[in-house]
């Protein structure tokens, strides 16, 4: 028997048109883009801006055809703060392709006239750019492959490449390829790496895309977990559906676009979404304080023995700690965009964070820290270091993310496997290391000299011993 009530779209798909095609058809995109412009087609002036998703990874074939044999629909689970639930069936998701057997389909979309917006999530990671250079690596062994055989690519560089050669040949007018993912200036990302690659390609459509392609930059929010097997079973069981693909995510959804489409676009703002001139201050405002906070916990909850960001978050040691990194620490370096109430915004992250019917995995959050350091901890590091602050709870931080790399084991003894999958070979040869200042030199940290920095390293070695002798928590209770 079904416990919860499913809100079901209203409008009739048959009427609704693909105008955007987007990359990474996966749980995060599913809660908020397609969430979003599920609600914008109810309005029928919308219905030219159904999404067309294209999925390009081998390991996509079990979500893609869950998706396939449900026509693109599915189910969401927006888990409120309060215990209440709301389910949503969601029909935005209006033509799927798999580009391991359909890449001809997606190139071709690529060059459709109504496909007026490519989005993207492809991960902070996806973006091909070096951490050391900040440049695009044309060296990477599926980029030079694309590079070489511009037919049958297998990147989303490639992919847009071919699509976009297509559309100049045809006709087919501007586009505008905005970045979903959670990348500071996340635009100007996707406009270096795109433009990289097309430069190495083909100079005559990379001059065309100067001319014809906008790359707004975006800020994106919600909280959603990586649905298991054993999720999929919950879900399917509390809304009485049988559902091969359903999400589930937190009640608060921010997103923040800069309105620059260069041929048109959906009305978002009609359904919660807040276009701008500047997501500057929106960016930095999620990315020090949601994301370094989610950072900041993940490591030593890890290590203490907890499982689930809920659980960890109704510690009180380990909320006193986040939210003491968010006012001492990050306050100062967080200008509140306009009409932010940034007292409120941090509460909020607190109650978001320890949401118990959301209750997201703490591994998803130590997961590829390797990508998220750079953009989330070493910017606000960086002003700290030459504030000559106090560093006692990032130094710790850093001496907890070496003992869960190098250890592989927590405080009660459990081992576990890390998963951090952009860390290189010299990276593994330096957390090896028995030397702790050797783990500084990581790739994530290269934007400055940590070693140099007495202010930090002082404190780093204090960390480092203590929780190899003592463990993280009780580490974190003497800081405390």
């Amino acid at each position: 028997m079904a416990t919860n009530v499913i809100n079901k779209y209203s409008y009739d798909r048959n009427s609704v048109k693909a105008g955007i095609l987007h990359f990474g058809v996966g749980n995060f995109h599913r809660a908020h883009l397609e969430y979003m412009t599920s609600h914008l087609l109810e309005d029928p002036t919308q219905r030219s801006w159904g999404i067309c998703g294209a999925m390009i990874l081998p390991s996509d074939e079990r979500l893609y055809k869950a998706l396939k044999e449900q026509n693109g629909e599915y189910t969401l689970t927006v888990c409120g703060r309060d215990g209440k639930n709301e389910v949503y069936r969601l029909g935005a998701l209006v033509e799927l392709y798999w580009g391991i057997e359909q890449k001809e389909a997606i190139l071709d979309k690529i060059a459709d006239p109504d496909i007026r917006i490519i989005t993207l999530t492809i991960t902070e990671g996806g973006y091909n750019i070096s951490r050391q250079t900040g440049e695009f690596m044309l060296d990477n062994a599926q980029v030079a492959h694309d590079l070489a055989n511009p037919a049958n690519p297998l990147t989303a560089f490639g992919y847009v490449a071919e699509g976009l050669r297509r559309r100049k040949a045809s006709g087919a007018g501007p586009i505008t390829i905005l970045s979903c993912d959670n990348l500071q200036h996340n635009g100007n990302t996707a406009r270096r790496a795109f433009m990289s690659f097309v430069e190495a390609q083909d100079q005559d459509l990379a001059a065309w895309m100067e001319k014809n392609v906008t790359f707004p930059n975006s800020m994106v929010d919600r909280i959603t977990p990586a649905t298991r097997p054993e999720d999929i079973e919950r879900l399917n069981k509390e809304n009485g559906t049988d559902d091969k693909a359903p999400v589930y995510c937190e009640d608060f959804i921010q997103w923040v676009v800069e309105d620059n489409f260069a041929a048109g676009r959906p009305a978002w703002e009609t359904v919660g979404a807040q276009m701008t001139d500047d997501v500057t201050a929106f960016e930095n405002m999620k990315l020090s304080l949601l994301n370094a906070s989610h950072t900041l916990l993940s490591y030593p909850s890890f290590l203490y023995g907890y499982r689930k960001v809920d659980a960890a978050m109704h510690d009180e040691r380990i909320a006193k700690f986040v939210r003491q990194f968010m006012d001492i620490d990050i306050t100062p370096y967080v200008p509140a965009p306009k009409d932010t109430d940034l007292e409120l915004y941090k509460q909020t992250l607190c109650e978001r964070f320890g949401n118990r019917t959301v209750s997201d995995q703490v591994a998803r959050l130590c997961f590829d820290g390797a990508s998220k350091f750079p953009v989330y901890v070493m910017p606000n590091l960086e002003k700290m270091i030459g504030d000559d602050k106090e560093l006692i709870r990032v130094a710790y931080l850093f001496a907890a993310y070496r003992h869960y790399l190098k250890y592989h084991t927590d405080d009660n003894g459990e081992q576990f496997e890390v998963a951090d999958p952009w860390l290189t070979v010299d990276d593994h040869k330096l957390i090896d290391s028995d030397e702790p200042l050797d783990f500084l030199q990581l790739s994530p940290f290269r934007s400055t000299d940590l070693r140099a920095a007495h202010n930090f390293t002082q404190p780093y070695l204090r960390m480092v011993e203590s929780i190899k002798n003592k463990g993280a928590m009780k580490t974190l209770e003497e800081i405390l």
